[in-house]
């Protein structure tokens, strides 16, 4: 069993290449894990007030949750992984039972941010693509599909996700065991390195 982290900033592309990696080895077992899915409970704000919160901030994990449900897929133990809602910015009551498989994908913004969750990566990725490119694709992808205006996505962005990723993600990448440039980045790419990491 392997566990494979893809990080890059937010509008790398992480998610695009995550499910074609997915669909690519579904047939040898591979389960993905979002670190998305893990931004800490604050169902007791309103949604007002969890709108303000910075979710580009590493403290906006429950890395300790995260970690657990990692280590038990890691020992072929079945886990409830919760369902977060970016529109209503909160999990939901429901959640989503996950199965152990070969192959483990943990995807998202903060996963080396946490000395502990680098640690139990085995091998990990590291998008690393411009600012003008990411920031597009918020765009898109937030107003398309999580019902936000185009004016608030400029003002998170410029507000908190480029001050984040400068002081955190950014800064993360040392911490990946390859870093890919724009030019580099594709599932050709991504799926050569991750199958010599694989004994199939």
């Amino acid at each position: 069993m392997i566990l494979i982290g893809i990080c890059g900033g937010t509008g790398s592309g992480k998610s695009t290449i995550t499910n074609k990696i997915v669909e690519h080895f579904k047939k040898k077992g591979i389960v993905k894990i979002q670190s998305d899915s893990y931004y800490k409970s604050e169902s007791n704000f309103d949604f007002k007030k969890r709108s303000k919160i910075n979710f580009d901030h590493p403290d906006s994990i429950d890395f300790k949750f995260l970690l657990k449900n990692l280590s038990e897929l890691k020992n072929n133990k079945k886990i409830k992984e919760p369902i977060y809602s970016y529109k209503s910015h909160k999990r939901l009551k429901k959640n989503k039972v996950v199965y152990p498989k070969k192959i483990i994908i943990i995807e998202g913004l903060h996963i080396f941010c946490n000395k502990k969750l680098i640690n139990l990566i085995d091998y990990g990725i590291y998008l690393d693509v411009n600012d003008k490119v990411r920031l597009k694709r918020r765009i898109d992808r937030d107003v398309n599909f999580r019902g936000r205006k185009t004016k608030e996505v400029e003002e998170r962005y410029f507000m908190m996700c480029k001050p984040m990723h400068e002081k955190y993600i950014e800064p993360s990448k040392e911490y990946a065991d390859i870093v890919l440039k724009s030019k580099d980045i594709s599932f050709q790419k991504v799926l050569s390195l991750i199958s010599k990491k694989i004994i199939c």
